[in-house]
This record gives structure tokens, C-alpha cells and sequence, in this order.
């Protein structure tokens, strides 16, 4: 799912940002002094213009002037232009400025609608053809874009031009008139390669290449072997609408590449699926089923993904250590609707909560999940980012059934967020993500994509609200005895008591454990002054946040609940009263250096 940009530079303009969020499924919203933006920023021509260059679709909800001073001395290709929207702060106007032919027309079209409002499109083509030819449906290909101007001026021009589909179905094209059987230019609809002087060469999306390999051979000589075998067929690579095989090989690097480079989907199949095709395979194998579970990986894949109307167009063909062929589909092939994809799991960590606070990299994965797995309260702090997908609430305490749940369903080839507040590798579930997958090694689980995300962690947001104590060497301890025992959380304090470390204790105390806190602090106070800085710090980035500076003497543990994250400074850690309030830190040695250079 492809991320787009919605831009509020305003409060005018929120409200209708937020609809457009709430309507466009990968929309988060990027705000100027918006609490709940999934994006924050401060200089909105540099942000714009940051978006632009990494081809984010931007939708602004302001004055067209501002996207246009602001993105303008970037504006040199408009083949690379990612769509550019303007919005009224009411909605009712909805105008594409960049990018028409690259999804920008479309963009506005289903914006306008959500919004009862009105898309101005004026690029000449959509107005007086209806269509877009440099910008077909979804999975088609244009061979060389240079030939769309003439045959667009001839149609604009009230000439004939003669229509000839010799794959797929064209329907799209009814609606221009002018298109005929004659005409001194052409368009021409083909699975094939080939070249056309007075030809606008269109590519439907009817071809589906199955791929078959061994375990862990090389991309190129999949790749190599499928080029070569749609060129020696003589059809265009262009007409693949994706890549599919048996779902052994999802995580078969060779065949993600092989599909990355032709720009489509890859798709994956049971074995029962593809021995349903058994019938239809031109070279069944004895040998490929005892191994796989069906007669033909690349001849079953590429048929069961081109349905049953398919016809073979090529048989399996082989290289040392791979196999592919090819199926034409009678209509375009929508990859979404066969197969599965492969399955991915990101597991994010959201920092506090806060939407402001979480990384733009953590959004994209929310925005391009389908589910999403988490302790509830933390997926309620996603907010309108939980929109059309479906949640997995999760209790306190069941994170083994959360990691479980989330591994299950991407093995099911759908895209999972497996939600941790803070950092998903501090305290977090990536740990105990990737000790299941080390103690029970299932074949469906070892198959998923998986990321970890970083987020903001509670001794971060802590550190940076009070000032800079963690700018030295410094550690983080648990205090919770659930999965420690208590000894290991004792020498480990004393470890860090004794390398004058400064601390974040995490989990410093509950209701049943009130014992270690007061532990912990006489552990401490041992090696470093009791006038040694303590920040207590309590939901940051969320409602009811706390932040209070004491010393280490003066510790309460009835001050400090399991919401708290407790830090304690080091033997050098001095607080400061400037500006009118008291700050923290911890110096890292320039004094010396400043010493050494008078």
C-alpha cells in the first residue's frame, strides 16, 4: 500500500485533512502544531519539498500557491513527479497541480468524491479523451512513452486511429472517440514484443510467469533464464502481471528479485493448488511431486495464477538450477486476487505514544499493514492510523499469545504490525519475536519477511524532556523479577554501581513488588553521592505526563509507579537552573578538552 501525504499547514485545514486520512487507505496526516499528526514538522517548504524528492504523493490542504513556491526549483522531470493535490480547506475544491499522468488525476478524482467536492482536472487528454494514455489502468505498460503525444494529438485532433488487441481486454479504451480499424497512427494492444513506428504499443496485464529453483540459487540466473525465455517466446516483459511458485519459496530471495525487477507482485500457491493444475501441465514430473507435493512448480504456478481460462503459452524451461514458464490470461490479471502474497511482520515500536513522537518509518508500516496485534490500550494510541484495519487487541501479560498471533497470521501471507509502545527492542516483543522462531523453527513462520522498526524508548524521551543524562555510558535495568531472578538483577546493579553507569530502571515497582526500588537506590547510593540527580518521569508524549528531578537521597518510592522510568545519574551527573527551569545532564569530557586547548 502506497503512502500518501496529507499536509496540514493549519487548524482551517485540519478537519478536512482528517476526513481525507480517515477516507484513503496508506493516507497519514503531517501537521504544523497538530497533536495528533502521524508526521510533526516546523518548516513546511523544506517538508514538502523532503516528501517530493522521495516521491511520497502529497496532498496539501492548503492555497496551491504554497505547494507550488515550495516545490518548484525541483521541478526538472516530469516523468519522476509524484502527485502533488491541492486541497480547499473546505473540500470543495481539489485540484492535481503535479503529476496527472502518475496517479494524480486518479488521486483527486477519489478525493473529490469522499468529499462531495469537485476535482478540477485539466490535464488535455483526461478532459477531452476521458482517458489517460500515458497513464493506463492499474498493471498495464506503455512501451515507450514517446509515442503517446502524436497519437494523442491525432485523437485531440479529431483524427482516426486505428484500435488492434491482439491480448486482453481493451474495454478501458471503448469510451475514446475516434478509435476505429483505420487510421494513419495506432494503438496497438499486445502481449508481445514489438516494435511499432506509427504504433502506441500498450501491454495488458495477461501474462503470469511461474518460477520453480533450488534452494538458495543466485537471482541472476533466475532472472537471466526468465528474460531469456519471454524474449525467445517473443513476449513482453511488460505484459507479466507477477511472478508466482510454490509457497516453499516464498522466502526465496532469487524470486523476489526476479519480481522486483520486472516491477510486479509475487504470488504464492499450496502445493494443493498447483497439483490441481496437474491436468493442464504440458511436462508433469513424478520426480517434482514426491519432492514438492505436485507434478510442476513453474507450469501449475504460472497457470493457477492466470485462472482457468489460461493457456500455456510456454513450458517449463530450465537452467542449472531453476525453471520457469509462462500462461496467458484471456483479461487482465489482478495479482491480488490469486495466490498470497509473502508474508510480512514488522514489529514497531510507537515511543510513547504520542503521534508526533513515532517515525515516519513506523507509520509506513502501520499505514501498509492489514492487521494489526498489540496490547490495546497501545493500539488505541495509534488513533485514525487504525483505520480499516483489523486489530488484534491483545490483554496485559499474554505478550507470548500477541508474538504467536502475529507470527501466525503473517504466515498466512497477510501483513502483520505486531505493536510495542517505546522501542519493540527494549523491553519490547522483537526479542521474544525472534526467540520463538529460534526455539520451534516451523517452516511457515521461517518464511516471513520480518522487521524491526525502532521507536522512541521511555529512557530517550525521559533523558531528552529533563535535558541530556544519558549523553555518557549508561545502561537500562529491569527491576521486574517475573522473568529475572532477583540475584541476576542484583549483580547487575551492583555491576552498574561499581562502572558508576548512569541508570534507567525500568519497571521499578507494582502493587506486589515494593521491595526493589529501595534496593536498587541502596545499591546506588554506595558508590555515588546521594545528591547524584534522579529523573522521574511518567507517560511522557501522553495524557497526565509527569516529569519530577530529585536526588538520589531523596527517592521515594511512593512517588514512582510501573508508568515511571526511573534515572539516576552518575558520579559526574549535575542539574542546572537556566532559562527559568531545571535541567540535567551528564558532561561527556569537553571540559578537558577546553582545558587542554587554553
Amino acid at each position: 500500500m502506497e503512502l500518501i501525504a496529507v499536509i496540514a499547514v493549519s487548524a482551517a485545514g485540519a478537519a478536512t485533512a482528517r476526513r481525507i486520512v480517515a477516507a484513503l487507505p496508506g493516507a497519514e496526516l503531517h501537521g504544523r502544531d497538530l497533536p495528533d499528526a502521524a508526521v510533526a514538522f516546523a518548516d513546511t517548504g523544506a517538508h514538502l519539498r523532503n516528501l517530493f524528492r522521495q516521491g511520497v504523493p502529497i496532498v496539501g490542504v492548503c492555497a496551491a500557491g504554497i505547494l507550488i513556491r515550495a516545490l518548484a526549483p525541483l521541478l526538472a522531470d516530469k516523468t519522476a513527479e509524484p502527485p502533488v493535490i491541492a486541497v480547499s480547506a473546505d473540500g470543495a475544491a481539489v485540484v492535481p497541480l503535479l503529476g496527472g499522468h502518475h496517479g494524480a488525476n486518479r488521486l483527486a478524482a477519489r478525493i473529490a468524491e469522499r468529499l462531495a467536492g469537485r476535482a478540477a482536472i485539466t490535464t488535455a487528454g483526461d478532459v477531452a479523451l476521458g482517458v489517460a494514455l500515458d497513464e493506463p489502468p492499474d498493471g498495464w505498460r506503455v512501451a515507450d512513452m514517446d509515442a503517446v503525444r502524436p497519437v494523442a494529438a491525432a485523437l485531440l485532433a479529431g483524427e482516426p486511429v486505428r484500435l488492434e488487441v491482439e491480448a486482453g481486454d481493451a474495454a478501458w479504451l471503448g469510451q475514446v472517440a475516434g478509435l476505429g480499424e483505420d487510421g494513419r497512427l495506432g494503438i496497438r494492444v499486445t502481449d508481445h514484443a514489438v516494435d511499432g513506428d506509427d504504433e502506441l504499443i500498450l501491454h495488458p496485464p495477461v501474462l503470469a510467469l511461474g518460477v520453480g529453483c533450488e534452494r538458495g540459487v543466485g537471482a541472476a540466473e533466475l532472472i537471466e533464464l526468465a528474460r531469456a525465455s519471454l524474449a525467445e517466446a517473443g513476449l513482453a516483459e511488460g505484459a507479466v502481471a507477477c511472478v508466482a511458485s510454490l509457497d516453499l519459496k516464498a522466502d526465496e530471495a532469487a524470486v523476489h528479485a526476479l519480481a522486483a525487477m520486472l516491477a510486479v507482485p509475487a504470488r504464492f500457491f499450496t502445493p494443493a493448488e498447483l497439483e490441481a493444475e496437474a491436468p493442464r501441465l504440458a511436462t508433469p514430473s513424478d520426480a517434482v511431486f514426491r519432492e514438492t507435493g505436485c507434478h510442476g512448480v513453474a507450469e501449475g504456478a504460472a497457470l493457477a495464477a492466470a485462472g482457468p481460462a489460461a493457456e500455456l503459452l510456454l513450458p517449463k524451461a530450465k537452467s542449472a538450477r531453476a525453471t520457469c514458464a509462462v500462461a496467458r490470461a484471456p483479461r487482465a490479471i489482478d495479482p491480488a486476487m490469486v495466490g498470497r502474497p509473502r508474508g510480512r511482520l514488522f514489529v514497531i515500536g510507537i515511543g510513547p505514544g504520542d503521534a508526533a513522537w513515532r517515525t515516519p518509518e513506523a507509520s509506513r508500516a502501520i499505514a501498509a499493514a492489514s492487521d494489526l496485534v498489540g496490547y490495546a490500550p497501545y493500539l488505541d494510541l495509534l488513533g485514525d492510523a487504525t483505520a480499516g484495519k483489523i486489530r488484534h487487541d491483545g490483554a496485559m501479560g499474554a505478550e507470548e499469545a500477541r508474538a504467536r498471533q502475529a507470527l501466525d497470521l503473517a504466515a498466512e501471507g497477510r501483513a502483520v504490525a505486531l505493536v510495542c509502545s517505546g522501542d519493540a527492542g527494549i523491553y519490547g516483543l522483537a526479542t521474544l519475536v525472534f526467540e520463538l522462531l529460534d526455539r520451534e523453527d516451523r517452516p511457515a513462520w521461517n518464511r516471513i519477511e520480518t522487521a524491526v522498526l525502532p521507536g522512541i524508548s521511555a529512557l530517550q524521551a525521559a533523558a531528552a524532556r529533563a535535558g541530556a543524562m544519558i549523553n555518557h555510558d549508561f545502561c537500562a535495568i529491569s527491576l521486574s523479577d517475573l522473568l529475572t531472578p532477583w540475584p541476576v538483577i542484583e549483580r547487575r546493579l551492583r555491576g552498574a554501581a561499581d562502572g558508576d553507569f548512569v541508570v534507567a530502571l525500568y519497571n521499578p515497582l507494582s502493587q506486589r513488588r515494593r521491595s526493589q526500588l529501595p534496593a536498587a537506590r541502596d545499591i546506588l547510593i554506595g558508590q555515588r553521592p546521594g545528591t547524584t540527580p534522579v529523573i522521574l518521569a511518567r507517560n511522557l508524549g501522553r495524557t497526565g505526563e509527569t516529569l519530577a528531578i530529585t536526588t538520589l537521597a531523596e527517592l521515594d518510592p511512593a512517588a514512582v509507579d510501573m508508568l515511571t522510568v526511573v534515572l539516576i545519574g552518575n558520579s559526574e551527573t549535575r542539574a542546572v537552573t537556566r532559562g527559568g527551569r531545571q535541567w540535567v545532564y551528564t558532561p561527556r569530557g569537553y571540559a578537558k578538552k577546553w582545558a587542554d586547548v587554553v
